[in-house]
């Protein structure tokens, strides 16, 4: 692929309309260098934020816990679970997430669309604890979907205005800490469960109602913040104006403006020299840690069954050192602010490469403990605490990252591309998995070792494929901060062409994985 001349650019609806930055310091009244939210409402928005992201991404934390517990209630193979953890959401999220991001940059309505957004899947959380059977849970699941994906890329794009360039990786890392949160309450919940008989869905329903009265109280706390400029903004790039901006009054003026801010924006992506090696590397990075979010807490109950507490102690390590790590990783980036800007991409590279390595050591902890259950458990939850605290430095840092080099107007729209490339890579990991433990028993030592085999293949090979991206990565997000993107009109015989090549073999992945789960669920 040919590398077009540097040079610093501002990027505009057309390829052929590069202009030079020396016309780019013309100021955008409608941006801040420093945003003047309050302290108070800084912080009553974050936490309602990081509820509302928490409750979210609760019900894969209840499939994941209670496995067992959702195949035979609901009577479903192992090609079912992996279709209901896998593309069922995935494929309707990536569809969905886009236009519901584009939405709310061209209204200037984040809050009340985070709202909506927010208020549907909790209802459709409800009636997922309310299914019988495997079409109900799925059509609620798909429903969910819809929800849910404009959830996470709103989020972000609220908090990179909400607060100084220097914090928002802080900001970033608190809302993520819902994860890690999400796991330790799963934890504690599935064990209560177990010991007083309550069936999985009431957890569901509980959450749906939780759900909606958060959502709720984001509508009235939280206030559309004023946009921050971007990183790239700063190092004298400027991206086009935006319909937000612009206010045409005829219908046709509106949709022309629409096509504008659409097409201006995947061509700044387009641009960027390195958007697509991070996005690649964050999907490898993400298949890795669903993976092991869906299948490692029934894999160690089994493969521990004197050990009643054991999902317990998993969720609270989760909880703990989870939490403890992605707000350390926050903390480091706003820290080393002034000397680097790149420290995300080293925590995420190096941080999971690391990480494989334990998680190894606790796929085979009774092995290495000679088939003692008490010993092999203290060597399980020693590598998982060293697993979780390498693995877990990087998702506020690196989002935050991303949100500050995308254009101000359309960094929501922006975040969800991002995002949609790294569900649909990502979500196949269950259906592979799902797909390799089809008509196998799953109380049979058949499962569990095969579900061993799948963990110890993807998990370390996705950490290491993104930590070797990353690190790649890094030359080209420094001329992107400089702003020397790519000039001139993209070529099909060189970075357009490998553009569109990349995006047909992963929708044919999506398609084949998606077509082959329905086959064996059938």
């Amino acid at each position: 692929m040919e590398l077009e001349k540097e040079k610093d650019v501002q990027i505009y609806a057309n390829d052929d309309n590069l202009q030079s930055s020396e016309d780019s310091h013309e100021e955008d009244t409608s941006l801040t260098t420093h945003p003047s939210v309050p302290v108070w409402r800084i912080i009553a928005s974050l936490v309602l934020l990081f509820a509302n992201y928490f409750v979210a991404q609760y019900d894969k934390f209840i499939l994941s816990y209670f496995q067992d517990e959702v195949l035979s209630s609901l009577h479903l193979s192992s090609s079912s679970y992996g279709l209901l953890s896998g593309y069922a959401t995935g494929i309707v999220y990536a569809l969905l997430a886009l236009p519901t991001a584009f939405v709310a940059d061209y209204t200037s309505a984040r809050v009340w669309v985070l709202t909506v957004a927010a208020v549907w899947w909790s209802l459709c959380a409800i009636f997922q604890g309310l299914s019988h059977n495997f079409w109900q849970i799925l059509l609620a699941r798909i429903g969910m979907g819809v929800g849910q994906a404009p959830v996470e890329a709103l989020s972000i794009s609220l908090i990179s205005d909400l607060m100084g360039q220097k914090y928002v990786f802080v900001g970033g890392s608190v809302l993520y800490v819902g994860v890690y949160i999400g796991e330790a309450v799963s934890g504690q919940i599935a064990v209560a469960f177990a010991r007083t008989d309550t069936p999985w869905n009431t957890a569901l329903v509980a959450i749906g109602i939780v759900g909606i009265v958060i959502a709720l109280l984001v509508r009235v706390v939280v206030r559309e913040p004023k946009r921050q400029i971007s990183l790239v903004v700063a190092n004298n790039i400027h991206h086009g104006g935006s319909a937000s901006t612009s206010n045409p009054t005829a219908f046709s003026s509106r949709v022309a403006t629409a096509r504008k801010d659409i097409s201006s924006t995947f061509r700044y992506i387009a641009h960027m020299r390195s958007f697509y090696l991070l996005t690649l590397s964050a999907g490898f990075r993400q298949i890795a840690g669903n993976v092991f979010g869906y299948y490692m807490p029934s894999y160690l109950s089994n493969l521990y069954p004197s050990e009643p507490s054991l999902l317990s102690r998993y969720g609270i390590i989760v909880g703990v050192v989870g939490s403890v790590a992605v707000l350390t990783g926050g903390l480091l980036t706003s820290l080393m602010w002034r000397r680097t800007k790149l420290l995300p991409l080293y925590l995420t590279g190096v941080g999971g490469m690391i990480s494989s390595i334990f998680v190894l050591l606790m796929l085979f902890s009774l092995n290495l403990s000679d088939g003692n259950q008490p010993r092999g458990v203290k060597v399980l939850y020693g590598t998982m605490s060293i697993a979780y605290l390498t693995a877990e430095l990087w998702l506020g840092a690196i989002n935050s990252l991303i949100a500050l080099l995308l254009p101000p107007h359309t960094k929501t729209f922006g975040l969800a591309v991002w995002s949609l490339v790294q569900v649909l890579i990502y979500s196949s990991g269950p259906e592979i998995v799902g797909l390799a433990l089809r008509n196998t028993d799953s109380t049979s030592s058949a499962y569990l070792e095969k579900t061993r085999i799948a963990l110890a293949v993807i998990i370390p090979v996705g950490y290491w494929l993104a930590g070797v991206g990353f690190l790649l990565a890094i030359p080209l997000v420094k001329l992107d901060l400089a702003g020397r993107f790519v000039e001139g009109r993209l070529k099909w015989s060189g970075r357009k062409g490998a553009f569109l090549a990349g995006g047909c073999v992963l929708a044919c992945l999506v398609i084949a994985l998606f077509i082959v789960s329905i086959y064996y669920k059938a």
